[in-house]
């Protein structure tokens, strides 16, 4: 009997398997958009030094969530603190740390990623970590940061099934190198254009004779609009986008966005860097809805930009570009963005969850032969 239940076991996970075709990215079908080439894995890891930890809660019928995770470089990000910036699209939201951030210009903390209602546990997990890590032994004030979106139409977000334990293993887990994408992580209960959302990622390298320097962006994406893929209005051809008939009403959600660069950018061009990240979502048409909080936090990676906790004299000094030459990294974060948001719905699956809810998968066949079509 229990060779024969094994054997069932093995016989459901083919037919799922095959009821689930491998999903591609934007890029593998051939597509592309913008002028900038993206770096060999066209993701924020290719930006030197950053790495990406997931975790995703998937059990039962009713969780669907998780945590991602971005570490800004391989060194204890407390004692040597990259600049940053935060922008906010829209301020519906509840991203922790923001005000630190904004005032003094650095991150002392990875950056994680969740549900609404499971924040207070990420940042506590980010807590432990910094004070656990060699070197810290004396630190008494930590601001980590953590972003959200709200997954509670696919999630029993209300559980709040996320624990410091997952988040720590996401950090354990981050590494460089490819990225996962699609219903993963943070992502894993997301709806972007009534289509299931989730985590993806992109980059760009700007050419040797503007500094060579790389963009990369990872996106959890939850909210609505009217989709546009390179310039193509595909939500309106496929008849599902904000206000159709006036029936679809619903266009919240959330986008988180974390641009990394190692360009020598300090907190107030990242801040301009961060603002520009929103022209990509808007290229994808999204509309930042009142109950969208859209929120884009941006960092270096660059040593000569970054702060130390404890420093010998009074003073420092910083290699910053200059505001001329900033500009490619404008494009770079515009582009990297938008095709960050186009690769998480790429690669989401389709999804039921909570209350037996299901989330279509963007009909990715359908949305190519569009976009083919309209490129002729």
């Amino acid at each position: 009997m229990r060779a024969i239940a094994v054997m069932l076991l093995i016989l459901a996970s083919f037919a799922q398997a095959a009821e689930e075709p491998p999903r591609h990215r934007f890029r593998d079908w051939g597509l592309s958009l913008g002028v900038l080439k993206p770096g060999p894995l066209n993701a924020i890891t290719d930006v030197a030094g950053v790495r990406v930890g997931q975790v995703t809660l998937d059990a039962g019928d009713s969780v669907r969530t998780g945590v991602t995770v971005v570490v800004p470089h391989t060194g204890n990000v407390f004692q040597d603190k990259p600049a940053a910036a935060i922008h906010v699209g829209n301020g519906f939201g509840k991203l922790t740390g923001i005000a630190q951030v904004q005032e003094l210009g650095n991150l002392e903390t990875p950056i994680a990623l969740t549900n609404t209602l499971d924040v207070p546990t990420a940042a506590a997990a980010l807590v432990d970590y910094i004070l656990n890590q060699p070197g810290n032994e004396q630190v008494q004030s930590v601001n980590p940061v953590v972003g959200e979106t709200n997954d509670g139409r696919l999630n029993d977000i209300r559980g709040r099934h996320l624990r410091r334990e997952h988040v720590l293993e996401a950090l354990a887990k981050a590494s460089g190198g490819p990225v996962e994408e699609g219903t993963v992580g943070a992502g894993t209960g997301t709806v972007c254009f009534g289509f299931k959302g989730g985590v993806g990622t992109a980059s760009r390298r700007l050419p040797a004779s503007l500094g060579g320097f790389t963009v990369g962006v990872l996106v959890q994406t939850n909210f609505g609009g009217v989709l546009q893929v390179a310039g193509v209005p595909v939500g309106a051809k496929l008849g599902q986008y904000y206000l159709k008939d006036e029936l679809t009403k619903a266009a919240d959600g959330s986008c988180m966005i974390i641009v990394a660069t190692d360009a020598p950018v300090a907190a107030r061009n990242l801040g301009r860097l961060a603002r520009r990240a929103m022209l990509g979502l808007a290229r994808t048409g999204g509309i930042s809805s009142n109950g969208s909080g859209d929120f884009v936090i941006a960092f270096s990676t660059h040593p000569g930009v970054r702060t130390r906790h404890r420093a010998a004299g009074r003073t420092e000094t910083f290699e910053e570009l200059r505001n001329d030459e900033v500009s490619p990294l404008f494009l770079a974060a515009i582009e990297a963005t938008e095709e960050a948001i186009l690769n998480s719905l790429f690669m989401a699956r389709t999804t039921t969850g909570v209350r037996g809810t299901t989330i279509p998968a963007l009909p990715v066949e359908k949305v190519v032969e569009l976009v083919r079509r309209a490129q002729q």
